[in-house]
This record gives structure tokens, C-alpha cells and sequence, in this order.
């Protein structure tokens, strides 16, 4: 799981989730929990297969 620093742009995000899909294809893991509901077109364009997204629905 990732969480980026905070920023109103989503694509600053992309490459903190960028590095953790790397790690996650070095070590095997075939799931990825990142992005919120501020970046989750980024991180699943990432390989997010898990994310937040509470405030999309509840805000």
C-alpha cells in the first residue's frame, strides 16, 4: 500500500505509484493497494488493483 504526498494534481502521484508497482513485480506481489479518490484513474493506469475511494462516494 502507498500513499503520496497529498497534491491537488493527480499525475504527481504517478510516480510514487510507478515505484511501488516496480517493487511489487520484483518481489511477486500480485496485488497493489494505492491511490485515493483524488488519483485513482492514475494509480489503476499504474496497476492499482485495490483503492480508496470514500470520499468520491461519501463527499
Amino acid at each position: 500500500m502507498t500513499m503520496p504526498p497529498w497534491s491537488s494534481e493527480p499525475e504527481e502521484s504517478r510516480k510514487y505509484f510507478a515505484q511501488l508497482r516496480e517493487l511489487a513485480d520484483h518481489h511477486g506481489l500480485a496485488e497493489l493497494s494505492m491511490g485515493t479518490s483524488q488519483d485513482y484513474e492514475v494509480a489503476v493506469e499504474e496497476g492499482a488493483t485495490i483503492v480508496r475511494i470514500g470520499s468520491v462516494l461519501y463527499g
